[in-house]
């Protein structure tokens, strides 16, 4: 079996496995609230982000709305996400070049994306996939990063370089979906620190199962 049918047959059995997985777990309604989600969520678990933003977005509806707030108001807003101070002065000065540069829109490519204050490839790829159907490439967080080298599908250390071996062994169209079952799967089975390996429906397919056992 070729690397690329393996692949494809793990993609198989996750897509099985969780049926309801369509997209990212953080809750919005409009690409800015997702690329303002999607800041949060750094170093922060989805569930606590949707319970911050719940509020939030009540009180902030508009580019202009965070790009005029007071600094301090917007960090008491978000506190509860950890890591608000600079969560906070990179919303704000986002939202400031939406508004200057793109018209109050939130941009709909990667290098316009990426030329927002530490907006890098992962927030670009969720808001683009999630937001627009556009896919530019895989989204990579700690539990995709995680479970491709247990998988075998990559070796790489790096993020970018995660994401390139991904976009080479996957066809373009199972990026989307790719990432979001790999989420669900690092999140309910195969977890960092004590990976379910017997309960793994794919750990016939996985070169890292008998490490855990």
């Amino acid at each position: 079996m070729s690397d690329s049918e393996r692949a494809l047959q793990v993609l198989g059995f996750l897509r099985r496995e969780y049926p309801d997985v369509k997209g990212t777990a953080l809750s919005y309604s409009d690409p800015l609230e997702l690329l303002v989600a999607t800041i949060l969520s750094a170093q922060c678990t989805d569930a606590k982000v949707n319970q911050v933003t719940r509020s939030l977005f009540e009180r902030y509806r508009t580019p202009e709305d965070y790009a005029n707030t007071a600094l301090k108001k917007l960090q008491d807003a978000i506190k509860p996400t950890g890591f608000y101070r600079a969560k906070a002065k990179r919303i704000k000065e986002c939202c400031r070049i939406i508004v200057e540069r793109f018209g109050s829109q939130v941009p709909r490519t990667m290098q316009e994306l990426t030329s927002l204050p530490g907006v890098a490839r992962k927030t670009a790829n969720v808001v683009l996939s999630n937001a627009f159907q556009i896919d530019e490439g895989v989204t990579v967080d700690t539990h995709v990063m995680r479970l491709a080298k247990r998988l075998g599908f990559t070796q790489q250390k790096n993020r970018e370089k995660t994401e390139q071996d991904l976009m080479k062994l996957f066809p373009k169209e199972k990026w989307f979906p790719l990432s979001n079952l790999l989420i669900a799967h690092g999140r309910k089975v195969c977890t960092a620190r004590k990976p379910n390996c017997t309960g793994c429906l794919v750990n016939k397919l996985c070169p890292s199962a008998s490490t855990f056992r």
